[in-house]
């Protein structure tokens, strides 16, 4: 629509600078130490969901970071979206591998890099103006609700709760997530899935003190090299994950199924090349696409014990930690496999060392249903912006609280974003692309109008 064209140029240079505002507070959910700008960035969404027109705006607190809520309600007997989104981060680190501050957003080619600047500060601050875009315009064809919180990179634990107490506050016929990617803007594609996830950390703990690696070396397990190897028998020669039963449960695709998603456009060399590697890795029988979007996967996120300052320091460390997690597909449940993980890792643990497992997070993988009116609505408006069909895929990373809104609310997701895999998301130099971003500014709108229009 011409009129949505007019005013988002207009408002074009006033929407980047909104955004770059949102990007300076580091919002990082996972360190204390950053509560208080939690708090500022939430208070911050709160005025722009105010001045794009939203009503009844609240900053609803809860037992961690706070959720913020706005709707626009012009007739009931219409249907309702529920855009969802996070204004939290992740932590920067390592700092010194960034180009630029994370949180001093810089314009480079394109490109706005800064913390959060896909995930998903840039992409929830998208339904944001396209909102007031069509509520200036007058030509809101439904009804909005905004549910944008603050512990997502920590596993939404206490959105969970928000949504048993808010059930009739937060009654929709539809969510609609934009923190994913697609293809690229020349070959746009839609999520028809996501991954769930299962995080655990891990400690072995050797001799009760660090000691002298000459005087106890060879005669004293190290816990560092004992970690080492039993992370190292988690995947057999094959890259298969070795934990008993874990596979159990994991829904097979069918040849014909497996044939579809394997013929989106995907370039291993220039796959590799862009991430610096030799050769990719993986389970053996399964493509790239496969081992990202439909197979489970186990990694390690973070590994530490021991000496690891400047120069030396021959010790034995007493300790040894790591936090593992796991990418998992539909029908694992992430309870049970970190219940599987826990007894598999006690029991291949030597005598010598005593092992803790610790459950942090996780969330269920989620397949969104394709012959929906919402998933249709979505497709058709992304074709209407980009001048082509999307191409359905399944994404390989998780938003532990999208099967939990069927859970609680009985509503379906769609998941349409605009990012790309390659904006180095919970990596330092995180950037969005300013086409991007305007692109999905500009597909929002048709996506709540043909919803509108084809649940009639």
């Amino acid at each position: 629509m011409q009129v949505w064209k007019d005013y988002q140029a207009e408002n074009k240079d006033r929407f980047l600078d909104e955004l770059l505002a949102l990007l300076r507070i580091p919002s990082v959910s996972a360190d204390s130490r950053h509560n208080k700008d939690t708090q500022q960035c939430a208070e911050a969404v709160k005025v722009r969901l105010e001045e794009a027109g939203a009503d009844k705006v609240e900053v609803c607190q809860t037992a961690g970071h706070p959720i913020v809520y706005g709707e626009k309600i012009i007739d009931p007997s219409l249907p309702t979206v529920l855009v969802y989104g996070h204004y939290d981060v992740q932590p920067a680190d390592p700092l010194e591998l960034w180009h630029s501050g994370p949180f001093e957003p810089v314009i480079k080619d394109g490109n706005i890099y800064a913390r959060g600047s896909a995930d998903d500060k840039g992409q929830f601050y998208m339904h944001v103006k396209a909102f007031e875009t069509m509520n200036k315009t007058n030509t809101i064809p439904c009804n909005i609700k905004f549910m944008i919180e603050g512990e997502e990179e920590v596993g939404s634990a206490n959105l969970g709760i928000f949504l048993k107490d808010n059930k009739e506050r937060l009654k929709a016929d539809v969510v609609l997530i934009s923190d994913t990617s697609m293809i690229s803007l020349e070959n746009p594609s839609i999520d028809t899935g996501l991954r769930g996830l299962a995080y655990m950390e891990v400690e072995v703990t050797g001799p009760n003190r660090d000691l002298h690696s000459g005087v106890y070396g060879g005669a004293v397990a190290n816990p560092a090299t004992i970690l080492a190897k039993m992370i190292a028998s988690l995947h057999d020669e094959n890259n298969h994950i070795t934990i008993p039963g874990f596979y159990d449960k994991v829904q097979e695709l069918s040849a014909e199924e497996r044939a579809a998603l394997n013929a989106a456009p995907f370039d291993e060399e220039e796959y590799k090349k862009d991430l610096g590697v030799a050769d990719v890795w993986g389970e053996k029988g399964f493509t790239t696409i496969e081992r990202t979007g439909i197979r489970p996967t186990l990694e390690v996120n973070g590994i530490w014990g021991g000496y690891t300052g400047e120069g030396s320091k021959t010790v034995l460390p007493s300790k040894a930690f790591a936090k593992i997690s796991m990418r998992l597909v539909p029908n694992q449940d992430w309870h049970e496999i970190s219940d599987l993980f826990t007894k598999h890792f006690e029991a291949i643990a030597p005598k010598s060392v005593k092992v803790k497992v610790t459950k942090h997070h996780g969330g269920s993988p989620y397949v969104t249903p394709i012959d929906s009116v919402a998933f249709k609505a979505a497709h058709k408006a992304i074709n209407a912006t980009f001048g082509k069909d999307p191409i359905p895929v399944r994404g390989g990373g998780s938003i532990p609280i999208v099967a939990l809104f069927e859970k609680e609310l009985g509503l379906k997701t769609v998941l349409m974003g605009f990012g790309l895999d390659s904006d180095n998301l919970h990596s330092p130099n995180e950037k969005y692309g300013l086409a991007n971003y305007y692109k999905g500014i500009e597909t929002i709108p048709y996506f709540h109008k043909f919803f509108a229009e084809m649940s009639k």
